[in-house]
């Protein structure tokens, strides 16, 4: 992985490496660099009165020019002063994965850029999104310390099994629109099944609640009062479309509270209402109500139900500190929690460091203990000291048994006593039986080995992913759809080079005369094509050259703006930021 020389990345840990892909700067046509500028040159002359005022300043803190696609490498170059860095990534990864890279200070960044088609907005991200949106913004040390908060807070989120099945159908289809190849039979395909899994989610999982905080917020966010907002979202700020359309009375604004969660967002639509917050400190306040009520901080038998519903290595925390990660998976039914039990490789950590011996290697087959107080004690078993053990039989070498009061027995042979900072997290036995007294159910067999019984009274946290994860080795959420790769014929691939060419007009190492010859071949051969005369003309007025070309491609450009509804807005727009 390329870290850019950015210590910041230098700290990613391998789960997340996985998603990271090279930027592969040269793969951007001249076209996509012409985009990019539209896109810029109209966010600046429009953002600059009506975004949150570290915008403008935010773009060249973040090392982002206006005229041409960012660099990684400048990037980096620029962030790391601030402790930010950024990545590329193949277009829509797991949101959990996106928050964990906020946590770990890095913008994660859709390599592909938006084609020209969608130019105003489009359903997948994109370098534009990603980049312009969001770095600006990160100059700005409140909403910089939001946005790695509600990384730390969401990479702990647990998510259902649906969650990541609508990931994949959302992910497929912004690829498949971005696309424009696409039949539309096969998109209608793609948006039914959306449809049918967003109609089949269930109750909606800590993520699915929390991503609706993230879209309100970090994406679609306004700050100010209700009468007079301000845009900071990442959506808007990118969107040349709708960070217009926002500010419309048609488009509710709504002081920000817990109750954003009770609204829902369509990626695929303008929305219909945004959230507006006097400051973000509200921000903060608001992300600490719903995590009070999330299974890290709750613990208990309601949380080790949301990791079981969500069919992905999560972790569970004993009140000892003891961490068992792995997927939880349902033990006999308790009206409290009385047993914990995963399957496949599991692991054991504190303090999120794995326990020697105890890797997802060792317990290759799954992972289970008891949860709770023995019957005769009055003390968890974790605060018990050597007197206390030895007073209820719990001597290294001898053979005992336990009675925990949810009537599961364990007897055996105690082989050594785990303490850590004076607190008992595990006991190791050999010819060891756990049963539950009252259905006969065993838990675990003495042929099976030695029975690493986990130590603690509560469960006091549980939450997704492992707990020490570079000894883990996590394997990553992958969706099945991939980027489509475009292919360019040799008609366009001759535009790829007049896009150019004017480029190097502009930028002094081309001729302006040449500009004629470049106009008529546009008019003549690329129809479609309204961006590349609107290049020229700006070249032309800016030089003061060849009013009588200049004219020529002005009404050529109002004439298609009449006769192309689709593109009036995107002409006009254009034509208003040229000299007169």
């Amino acid at each position: 992985m390329n870290t850019y020389g950015n210590p910041v990345l230098a700290k990613l840990p391998n789960h997340l490496r996985q998603y990271i892909i090279d930027q592969h700067y040269a793969h951007y046509t001249p076209i996509d660099q012409a985009v990019w500028r539209y896109v810029m040159r109209q966010n600046y002359n429009y953002l600059k009165d009506i975004a949150y005022y570290p915008y403008i300043p935010g773009l060249k803190k973040a090392g982002i020019s206006i005229e041409h696609i960012p660099d990684l490498t400048e990037m980096n170059e620029h962030l790391q002063k601030i402790g930010w860095g950024a990545v590329t990534v193949d277009g829509f990864i797991p949101l959990v994965a996106f928050m964990e890279f906020q946590a770990y200070h890095v913008l994660v960044i859709a390599a592909d850029i938006r084609q020209i088609d969608h130019i105003e907005y489009t359903p997948a991200p994109d370098i534009i999104h990603e980049s312009s949106g969001h770095a600006p913004i990160i100059a700005e040390p409140d909403y910089a310390a939001y946005l790695s908060y509600f990384g730390e807070i969401g990479s702990k989120a647990m998510f259902s099994f649906q969650d990541f099945q609508l990931y994949e159908v959302i992910r497929e289809l912004s690829i498949l629109k971005e696309d424009g190849t696409a039949s539309e039979e096969r998109v209608q395909q793609v948006e039914d099944k959306l449809i049918y899994v967003q109609n089949n989610m269930g109750k909606p999982s800590e993520m699915a609640l929390l991503s609706r905080l993230h879209w309100w917020t970090v994406e679609y966010g306004l700050i100010g009062t209700p009468d007079n907002p301000k845009i900071y979202g990442a959506g808007l700020l990118s969107s040349i479309g709708e960070s217009v359309s926002c500010m419309r009375t048609n488009v509710k604004k709504i002081p920000y509270t817990i109750d954003a969660i009770n609204y829902n967002y369509d990626i695929t639509k303008p929305q219909p209402q945004l959230f507006v917050t006097p400051d973000f400190g509200q921000l903060l306040k608001v992300l600490n109500q719903f995590a009070d009520g999330m299974a890290f901080r709750v613990g208990g038998k309601e949380s080790v139900e949301k990791a079981i519903a969500c069919k992905n290595v999560c972790t569970a925390v004993y009140s000892s500190g003891l961490q068992i990660s792995g997927v939880f998976v349902e033990s006999e039914p308790f009206q409290s929690l009385a047993y914990l039990q995963t399957e496949g490789p599991s692991a054991l950590s504190y303090s999120n460091k794995e326990l020697v011996g105890h890797s997802k290697e060792h317990h290759a087959v799954g992972y289970g203990s008891p949860v709770g107080r023995i019957t005769n004690c009055s003390l968890p078993l974790e605060d018990c000291d050597d007197m206390r053990l030895a007073s209820l039989g719990i001597i290294e070498g001898d053979s005992t048994s336990l009675l925990f009061e949810s009537n599961i027995e364990v007897k055996g042979t105690i082989e050594h006593i785990t303490r850590i900072r004076k607190k008992v997290i595990m006991i190791t036995w050999s010819n060891c039986e756990v049963k539950n007294r009252s259905t006969g159910y065993i838990y675990f067999k003495p042929t099976w080995g030695p029975y690493n019984m986990g130590i603690g009274e509560r469960v006091v946290s549980v939450y997704c992913g492992a707990a020490d994860k570079n000894a883990y080795e996590q394997i990553t959420l992958h969706a099945n759809s991939k980027k489509i790769a475009p292919h360019y014929g040799k008609n366009m691939q001759r535009l790829h080079r007049l896009y150019q060419e004017i480029r190097n007009i502009r930028e002094g190492t081309g001729s302006v005369k040449n500009l004629v010859d470049i106009w008529l071949n546009i008019r003549a051969n690329y129809p479609e094509d309204w961006l590349c005369s609107l290049e020229i003309l700006e070249i032309l007025l800016n030089v003061k050259s060849n009013t009588k070309t200049a004219n020529e491609i002005r009404r050529y450009l109002l004439d298609k703006a009449k006769k192309e509804s689709k593109l009036s807005k995107l002409i006009a727009d254009g034509l208003a930021l040229l000299p007169h």
